[in-house]
């Protein structure tokens, strides 16, 4: 009996004085599982023109007001943007009501002055086509099935003939073909989340139904330039919304342009697992392998579906950019950041505030313009640090995202340019926040410049870096 209690005394003697050495092996075993970065930029490795599909931009129901976008035209422009999408266009802007005798009067002006303001900041626009016209809804909310499918239809024929049409003159002069073709029109914006209606692919508030109506619309179309139509724009990629949507497009033999849903994740390799996943789905059953090519669009995307104060910050800049890292590298047509401006109630989601100053994500989506040319595949990231490149003439851009969620990570990062072609260049470091530095002249040594040691490239957490290298000879 003695014998037990002595060994049970020492067992935990020897357990006791083990812990430190657990711990520490824990904590040796956690940071070494991380991959430090060490950036090779070949410009001999090319893979085609820098994508511009991150080139998209969303914007929710801030404010009903059509001058909305009114102060913040040039800060779009500034970012270049192909797309911006557009929600609430039938409940915020009067577009749809009945008359007297019960005919339908349509009424686009307000509408009118949001789509211009995208145009004249340079890009196109994306139309959720919702919510429901308070005259045509079931309940008089903005989210019940309408009184009169056709009308719905009629709608959308009408929406459609609109803003694609080969003959409408916009109150900005737009009616150049190039602004008119390829306009997006989205079904619905969310129709799974109850704010927004909670449709069902099956049951009597059936998003096929809608989808059915719309596409009926879009086919009475006339006199229009090419569009694409899709859905289902659902709050996130699910399978049985994928399968039943796309079963239900086949059996009704409806037309389907692009599949579309939303996605927000402080993880950036969520976004590529999207593609992955959807991929997988598309090749299960022989049905589905025509829609395998069908354009691919996150409608929606962001760290948070929720406010959240960090989007604001540097954590969310550096989210952005790795995000973006991912959408390039995977086969997506178009991502749309969300979203472009806060309300006038206080800060919200948006690159700029009501007052259309510029936060941190607007500088990331800044600097991101600077990659021209044909893209460069970097190698040696990291875990942490995330990389894109690019070559143009004379100009060598590579852009390091240290994206750390719990905001520890801090890196000395080797930077080394191979296969170089000219004898001297001038190396330029950009930082977020507006700070520069410049090197002359340096020389490659064997056709490399070789940035390590104390040359690294010291980054902090979540801190976002803008080398550019340039031949003068």
């Amino acid at each position: 009996m003695k014998k037990i209690k002595t060994k049970i005394l020492i067992y935990i003697f020897l357990t006791f004085l083990s812990l430190p050495f657990l711990f520490f092996s824990f904590q040796y075993f956690s940071k070494a599982s991380s991959i430090k970065a060490n950036i090779v930029v070949d410009i001999k490795k090319t893979s085609g023109p820098f994508p511009d599909r991150w080139k998209a931009l969303a914007q929710g129901g801030e404010d009903p007001n059509p001058q909305f976008f009114e102060n913040v035209v040039n800060q779009i422009a500034e970012l270049y943007p192909k797309y911006i999408r557009v929600d609430h266009i039938y409940d915020f802007y009067d577009v749809f009501s009945y008359e007297s005798n019960n005919n339908i009067k349509l009424n686009f002006d307000k509408l009118d002055q949001v789509i211009c303001r995208i145009y004249q900041a340079g890009a196109k626009p994306f139309f959720s086509l919702g919510y429901m016209p308070y005259s045509l809804s079931e309940d008089g909310s903005l989210i019940a099935k309408p009184k009169k499918w056709n009308d719905w239809s009629y709608l959308v024929q009408k929406t459609i003939e609109r803003y694609s049409g080969k003959n409408t003159v916009l109150p900005c002069g737009i009616n150049y073909p190039y602004w008119r073709s390829d306009i997006y029109y989205e079904v619905w914006n969310e129709p799974d989340l109850e704010t927004f209606g909670k449709w069902h692919y099956s049951g009597s508030k059936n998003y096929l139904e809608l989808y059915f109506y719309s596409i009926k619309g879009a086919q009475n179309a006339s006199d229009v330039f090419p569009f694409k139509i899709g859905g289902p724009a659902t709050t996130a990629l699910y399978k049985n919304w994928i399968q039943k949507f796309l079963d239900y497009v086949i059996s009704n033999n409806l037309r389907v342009d692009f599949l579309s849903w939303h996605h927000y994740s402080k993880k950036t390799d969520d976004y590529i697992d999207d593609i992955v996943k959807l991929n997988k789905w598309l090749a299960e059953k022989p049905k589905y392998y025509s829609y395998a090519n069908l354009p691919k669009i996150i409608s929606e995307w962001g760290y948070d579906s929720e406010k959240n104060p960090i989007a604001d910050t540097e954590v969310g800049a550096a989210h952005t950019l790795a995000s973006i890292r991912n959408f390039i590298s995977a086969n997506i047509e178009a991502a749309f950041l969300f979203e472009i401006k806060d309300g006038p109630h206080g800060p919200s989601w948006g690159i700029l505030d009501y007052q259309g100053n510029k936060k941190p994500r607007w500088y990331a989506l800044q600097m991101l313009n600077n990659l021209e040319g044909n893209r460069i595949m970097v190698d040696g990231e990291g875990t942490f640090v995330s990389a894109l490149a690019s070559i143009n003439e004379n100009k060598i851009r590579l852009i390091l995202t240290n994206y750390d969620i719990n905001n520890k990570n801090i890196e000395a990062v080797p930077v080394k340019f191979v296969n170089l072609d000219g004898k001297k260049y001038n190396l330029t470091k950009k930082y977020l926040d507006g700070k520069k530095e410049i090197k002359l002249n340096i020389e490659p040594i064997n056709k490399e410049i070789n940035l390590k040691q104390e040359n690294s490239i010291l980054m902090t957490p979540n801190q976002i870096v803008l080398l550019e290298l340039e031949r003068t000879e």
